[in-house]
């Protein structure tokens, strides 16, 4: 550009202190330049015909508006849009998610978003008047913008137009005075936005709110929220607790607050002293004085659906609603962080019965989550469709919270919408990686290098192999075992080296970060790192030179460590195993290698290969058995299979089985991830990344016990090892597998999930740190970076551990990846069960009903619990859903009595702890929605009979330990 100046403004100087805690003083340059133009084509006062935005109208938000209507602006319809820096610097600062959804509406071509300097142009920066505050500056900075851009505009064609877009009412009046057109958000749509659906996006603002309620909406129960400067005085002084709000699965009408970095009971939050706080909301609580304590009602909402857990722990408060004595109780007073997301659902009222004003009631997915109430311009539009909604607010005088339209994602029971629900109800990432993500992937022809060998262990000779579920393409491990001249055994764990792939402050890492895990649907896997990693150059694909992350131990016959060697390496299967190869060669040691029978090898022979499965499955029973004996539990429950055709419809449903090949790979996994944990605690004690497990909840546990005592078993809870000698006890003893099945799964209630954490952390104290369920000291997850990012950190841990290099991490910096790791792993698992659940239901649908044998382990008044014995799926079964003349509770025996007349006579039926049944599982499409219907079955015939037999010998796959037992 002709002309070209670039002038320094000023300098500025401060101290600043890093992250290590040293100071360092920072001199601060701003120039202003004049080569920053407007981007509007055929611009003459810029000289600088290729713009990205056309001479029509232009849209120039101020913060607000980008914080609070950005599905406005993401609405394909609106485009030419300039974002100023002033702008994006702010949302920034305030919200780093919102500031990542502009930056991707920026590099969209078609959005036409441009990102303009204002701040570093030399004719649109301004200097803050005395007197003049940050906000108040800012604002004038937005409206200097959108003079400078009106100017260039009206150069180009009178017809141009340049809006600013303002809700603030002060920003308005001022603009307005100065020529500028300006419009709140709420008027341009009504008046001028391209699509009519545009309206139905608008977050409602503060002073809107009872234009988006209707006179029955309205109560006078709630109390104001404390503001932000109290409650921190509450939080010193423990007037008042804080905590993460979670509301009853079973009761939406009660709550727990369970106190932040506290072991204590969670305390209880009944109706409306939940104050308008929603599931998740971090709030602060006051407690209530003991004599208006009160206890959990235990009453079950009815749903519409009849309750399927597919896997995964109860909920905590299922167990806390059989509570007899009033608990410590409390009531929400403020909201420290709101944990609001874009919902998925359905709604409410029927198209026509909606009000003149379109006001609509909008019913989450989420079922612990209040009615929303919306407003929409085409409620004919929204009728059976899933739909996403945001909440705007919730005012005190309010009954419901206050939201917002997002957008539809198709018919109601349509097997990928519902899968997309799923997928958003729980965050789970699953676009496409970006171009700035995918730039920091090597080449496709990526090769071992020479100068990497000089740094590596060089392991290619050993007779390394790897044993995975049939069809697995992100092989995270192998595993190779020498017999030594001593008597004892060379065996050696090898993990994908996804650190080399994978390194800290690049746009493919805070990818990795964010997304934590790899999320399993039944019908595919989201993964956490594009595929050309985690499936092609870190997969330890046979006959491949791969970088691995090798630990190498020395044991002996017992499998007790008698040294071991951490390092890097080079590695190169020789044959990729499934669990079926490797259970073949357990059960039938003799039976000769073939290529009809076993995968292809390269480089070592067939009965090379068994002798080695052999020795690991020896060496790692020697394991299983000393960690028992030692205290370990087997928690984890029964996982449903599917077996999908080509249009991923499910055909065959069945449980996993674990055999003696899962736990060969699992025993190692273990020990590998406990050397580890050892190893970087000892080099990192201020930061090390562990798994805890805590103990399980002391009054939950008892409850349990007491459980256990009705059916004349004796449960120790000492300690894990106490509970495991009490368990197998009663394994010797008992001959019905089931009710040893319904008793383990009633000791999943009490316990606290396990969670990642850093080291040095001045709330938890060292032995804080063990493992519960595995009975171990120290644990952390090692061998699976290739799915999770904790196991790459864990990884960095462990090379900073072996060259003393510098690590880019503090212990908050650990702290902070742990508690993300902690979210994503958690809200990936619900997401994995709820897809299991949905495929449940369609394939009882498509194939069903079925007769199955049921196992009572809970009863309620009005209901039960069953575990269905075949699947082990837990249904909840409702007594008034059972076609029963009468039934009733007997809570002195804990009976419920359910009275049946058939033409044969009065069938009385009595639903009691441990008692056996017949059901019937059945799916009905009501209105595209697959609704859940277990039935007791009162009679069978000998067809039905059959039909169920026929499904009790449906084929089973075998089990994939995935979570290596926590």
């Amino acid at each position: 550009h002709v002309g070209l100046t670039s002038i320094m403004l000023r300098g500025k100087k401060f101290a600043k202190k890093t992250r290590k805690g040293a100071v360092v003083n920072v001199h601060q340059e701003h120039y202003l330049r004049d080569d920053i133009f407007c981007e509007i084509q055929g611009c003459t006062k810029c000289h600088h015909a290729k713009g990205k935005l056309q001479a029509e109208t232009i849209l120039i938000p101020d913060t607000n508006v980008v914080l609070h209507q950005l599905d406005v602006l993401e609405h394909k319809s609106i485009t030419n849009v300039v974002l100023c820096s002033t702008v994006m610097d702010e949302v920034k600062h305030r919200s780093l998610a919102s500031y990542n959804r502009i930056r991707t509406l920026i590099t969209n071509e078609e959005k036409r978003f441009l990102g303009f300097a204002n701040e570093h142009n030399r004719e649109t920066y301004i200097e803050a008047n005395p007197g003049e505050s940050p906000n108040d500056r800012n604002d004038r900075a937005i409206r200097v913008c959108a003079a400078w851009y009106q100017e260039h505009a009206k150069n180009i064609s009178e017809s141009s137009n340049v809006i600013l877009l303002t809700n603030d009412a002060g920003n308005l009046k001022l603009a307005t005075e100065a020529g500028i057109a300006c419009y709140t958000v709420h008027e341009w749509a009504r008046r001028f936005a391209p699509a009519p659906e545009v309206v139905d996006l608008l977050s409602h603002a503060s002073d809107a709110y009872e234009n988006a309620m209707i006179k029955e909406d309205e109560v006078d129960h709630f109390t104001a929220h404390l503001g932000e400067k109290e409650l921190q005085v509450g939080f010193k002084t423990k007037k008042f607790v804080q905590g993460v709000l979670r509301v009853s699965r079973d009761n939406t009408q009660e709550a727990f607050v369970k106190p932040r970095g506290s072991e204590d009971e969670p305390i209880f939050v009944p109706g409306i002293n939940m104050n308008r706080a929603v599931d998740g909301d971090v709030v602060a609580v006051q407690l209530l004085g003991k004599a208006d304590w009160c206890r959990p009602s235990g009453m079950i909402e009815r749903n519409e659906t009849t309750r399927l857990v597919i896997e995964g722990n109860q909920e905590e408060e299922d167990v806390i609603a059989n509570e007899s004595e009033p608990i410590p109780t409390g009531r929400v007073i403020g909201i420290v962080r709101r944990r609001w997301r874009p919902y998925c659902g359905i709604i409410l009222n029927d198209v026509d019965q909606a009000n003149s004003k379109h006001h609509l009631l909008f019913r989450s997915k989420e079922k612990t989550l209040p009615q929303i109430r919306i407003k929409s311009q085409t409620p004919e539009a929204l009728a059976g469709q899933q739909l996403v909604v945001c909440i705007d607010g919730w005012p005190q005088n309010s009954k419901y919270p206050v939201g917002h339209y997002v957008r539809t994602l198709g018919p109601i029971g349509d097997v990928d919408t519902e899968t997309e629900v799923v997928l958003l109800e729980h965050a789970v990432p699953f676009e496409a990686f970006s171009k700035g993500v995918l730039s920091c992937l090597p080449e496709p022809s990526w090769r071992v290098a020479d100068q990497d060998l000089s740094r590596r262990e060089d392991l290619r000779h050993l007779d390394v192999c790897s044993i995975d579920p049939p069809g697995c393409t992100d092989i995270d491990d192998a595993l190779h075992v020498v017999d030594l001249p001593n008597g004892n055994y060379e065996v050696g764990v090898h993990i994908a080296d996804v650190s080399h792939f994978v390194t800290p402050d690049t746009a493919l890492d805070e990818e990795a970060q964010a997304r934590a895990t790899t999320t399993y649907m039944v019908q595919r896997a989201y993964h956490m790192l594009p595929r050309m990693l985690c499936e092609q150059l870190c997969s330890l694909t046979a006959n491949e030179d791969r970088y691995a992350f090798s630990v190498i131990w020395e044991l002996d016959p017992t499998g007790k460590r008698v040294n071991e060697w951490f390092g890097r390496s080079v590695i190169n299967s020789c044959g990729k195993l499934a669990y079926g190869h490797a259970q073949a060669i357990i059960d039938e040691p003799t039976k000769d290698w073939n290529a009809e029978t076993f995968p292809e090898l390269f480089g070592h022979q067939g009965e090379d290969v068994k002798a080695d499965i052999l020795g690991l499955h020896s060496i790692a029973q020697c394991l299983r058995k000393a960690r028992y004996d030692n205290g370990a539990l087997r928690l984890d429950k029964t996982k449903l299979a599917f077996r999908l055709d080509e249009a991923q419809n499910p055909t065959e449903c069945f449980a996993y089985v674990q055999r003696e090949a899962n736990q060969l790979v699992e025993e190692f996994m273990l020990l590998a991830n406990q050397s580890v944990a050892q190893h970087i605690y000892k080099h990192f004690p201020g930061m090390a990344l562990l798994r805890r497990h805590p103990r399980p909840l002391e009054r939950r546990l008892k409850e349990v016990a007491d459980r256990y005592d009705h059916s004349g078993l004796q449960l120790e809870t000492e300690s894990s090892k106490a509970v495991a000698m009490s368990i197998r006890r009663y394994q010797a003893s008992e001959a019905d597998p089931a009710k040893v099945q319904v008793l383990q799964l009633l000791l999943t209630t009490p316990m606290q999930l396990a969670q990642y954490c850093a080291t040095g952390d001045e709330l938890l104290d060292e032995e804080d740190y063990a493992h519960y369920a595995l009975s171990m000291p120290l644990y952390t997850h090692f061998t699976s970076p290739i799915r999770r990012y904790a196991d790459l950190l864990v990884h960095r841990l462990l090379a900073a551990s072996l060259t003393q290099e510098q690590l880019p991490y503090e212990h908050d910096d650990v702290a902070a990846i742990a508690n993300t790791c902690n979210e994503r792993k958690e809200a990936a698992k619900r997401a994995q069960d709820a897809s299991s659940t949905l495929f449940m239901y369609v394939y009882v649908h498509q194939h069903g009903p079925f007769h199955e044998e049921a196992i009572v382990y809970r009863v309620l008044d009005q209901s039960c619990d069953v575990l269905v014995v075949r699947l082990g799926i837990e249904v909840r079964l409702y007594a008034d859903k059972q076609g029963a003349e009468s039934y009733e509770y007997d809570e002195s025996a804990q009976i419920l009595r359910l009275k049946f007349v058939e033409p044969q006579g009065e069938i009385v039926k009595e639903l009691g702890f441990l008692t056996k049944h017949r059901i019937t599982l059945a799916t009905e499409l009501i209105k595209g929605k697959y609704v859940f219907k277990p039935r007791l079955l009162i009679e069978e015939t000998s067809e039905e009979a059959k039909a169920t037999a026929a499904a009790v010998t449906a084929s089973c796959d075998i089990a994939v330990g995935v979570d290596e037992a926590d």
